[in-house]
């Protein structure tokens, strides 16, 4: 979402006409979900994507025919035989695109205040009126909406409706994309802060992989020749020192993901002794069954409860068979990514993979 963003103000501001797309409802089988957004430029280029395939390129087509302004305007398609067939999408799915030109301040001034909820990485929810029956010449607009629940834009030429107010769910439950009174809630949940302990192999890998799906990466390491920019461009911080003495010192709470891909066993577990008792959401340290064995009992040895460690994600990373470095870094981030956007039973459920890993070393 920054990069769409940021690809439609340099357009704004450089006097190039550009339509935003954004899908704000799906029903049944769709090969995107509700969020997914794209910006339709007047030579026909785009940023981003809306599923690919026929409804992409008539949402295309009917944006172009508005690329001088007009009214936000809702399109909707059924996924059969006419938005269908080339792509082999006959699944019964629906889908409901708004269409809105940005040609004024007032809509730009909408997205900058969008813009500013995703970048400062406190999430944020913007509703859309989708039902046109019930809103008639509402439908289509939008309330922008931060984390704490105050609406702070909006493009609307009424009053936010109480019901918009009434159905919005705290970021903290870590909503999907969700429609309630005819109304479509797209949440940004909230930016995640993911320390990687070890500047090897497989937490460079990690770390790019990580940034990519919007985790805000930290890197700590003993050795500033694997820890320095060059290797982690993407990182929003780089902490070069002992780990002992690091790891105690960074801001750990409870939406905080930490790995730990040291180079040796004493690594581990110092990094392993520092961030198990945390409030950290996500604890998980890469190893063999023997080495994790090993260092839990050492832990035990120094104090740490079963309950404590019973936490910990070990070895990390989904079971997909992984052997190379890139397929080791793909798991893990599987797994962040699992425990991010899904959370309670999922997150319960890879908790209970570890402690029956543990179980049987």
């Amino acid at each position: 979402m920054e990069h769409l963003l940021r690809e439609l103000f340099a357009a704004f501001d450089a006097g190039r006409p550009v339509i935003s797309t954004t899908l704000v409802e799906t029903r049944g089988s769709t090969p995107q979900k509700a969020g997914a957004a794209m910006l339709v430029f007047a030579d026909g280029s785009q940023v981003g994507t809306l599923g690919g395939g026929c409804v992409e390129a008539e949402v295309k087509r009917r944006a172009l025919e508005r690329i001088d302004g007009g009214p936000a305007e809702l399109l909707t398609f059924q996924l059969d035989h006419d938005y269908g067939w080339d792509d082999g999408l006959i699944c019964g799915g629906r889908m409901t695109m708004l269409v809105a030109p940005v040609i004024d301040s007032l809509s730009a001034d909408y997205y900058r205040a969008y813009a500013s909820l995703v970048n400062s990485g406190a999430g944020c929810t913007e509703v859309v009126l989708i039902d046109e029956e019930r809103f008639q010449q509402q439908a289509g607009d939008r309330f922008l909406f931060d984390a704490h629940g105050v609406m702070v834009a909006e493009l609307s030429s009424t009053d936010v409706p109480q019901f918009v107010l009434e159905n919005l769910r705290p970021l903290s439950d870590r909503p999907r994309a969700y429609v309630a009174d005819g109304a479509s809630y797209l949440p940004q949940l909230p930016r995640c802060r993911l320390i990687v302990v070890g500047g090897g192999h497989v937490g460079e890998k990690v770390a790019g992989l990580a940034a990519d799906v919007d985790f805000d990466v930290w890197v700590t390491d003993d050795r500033e020749t694997y820890c320095n920019p060059g290797r982690f461009p993407q990182a929003q911080r780089l902490i070069v020192g002992p780990i002992d003495e690091s790891l105690p010192q960074l801001e750990i709470d409870a939406s905080t993901f930490c790995i730990i891909v040291t180079r040796g066993h004493s690594h581990d577990e110092e990094a392993l002794a520092a961030l198990a008792p945390t409030p950290a959401r996500y604890v998980g340290m890469i190893g063999s069954k023997r080495k994790i064995r090993l260092i839990f009992d050492d832990l035990r040895a120094e104090g740490l409860s079963d309950e404590t460690l019973s936490r910990v994600h070990a070895p990390l990373g989904l079971d997909i068979g992984s052997q190379t470095v890139p397929e080791i870094a793909v798991s893990i981030v599987a797994e962040l990514i699992a425990i991010r956007n899904r959370g309670g039973p999922q997150e319960q459920s890879l908790s209970s993979k570890n402690v029956a890993i543990r179980a049987e070393i």
